[in-house]
């Protein structure tokens, strides 16, 4: 069974950043996507960020030109680095791990919180 540990999220002031973490327990190179999600309290989850495995890269129109998705199949791990960052942003930040379409896999959630 795959383990995702996700890391990096905490409390941060308005247009500050963060950078999130996720290492994945077995390799990622094979991966079709690698995914970041969030879900705000009260709110649906929603795909945030997508990086495929062949190295495209995907995001919701709320976060782009502020958050870049990266991964480094060699380390089994994916960023989300988080530039600009909005109260709207603070939510549960969750990895996604799909190696095909058929398989999904989850972390435990990361907290980030935008607030002065």
């Amino acid at each position: 069974q795959l383990q995702l540990v996700e890391s990096g999220g905490g409390l941060v002031k308005p247009g500050g950043s963060l950078r999130l973490a996720c290492v994945a327990s077995s390799s990622i190179a094979d991966f079709y996507f690698m995914n970041w999600y969030r879900q705000a309290l009260g709110k649906q989850r929603e795909l945030v960020a997508s990086s495929t495995i062949g190295g495209g890269t995907t995001y919701v129109d709320s976060v782009k030109g502020r958050f870049t998705i990266s991964r480094d199949n060699a380390k089994n791990t994916v960023w989300l680095q988080m530039d600009n960052l909005r109260p709207e942003d603070t939510a549960v930040y969750y990895c996604n791990a799909r190696p095909t379409v058929l398989q999904d896999f989850w972390g435990q959630g990361t907290q980030v919180t935008v607030s002065s």
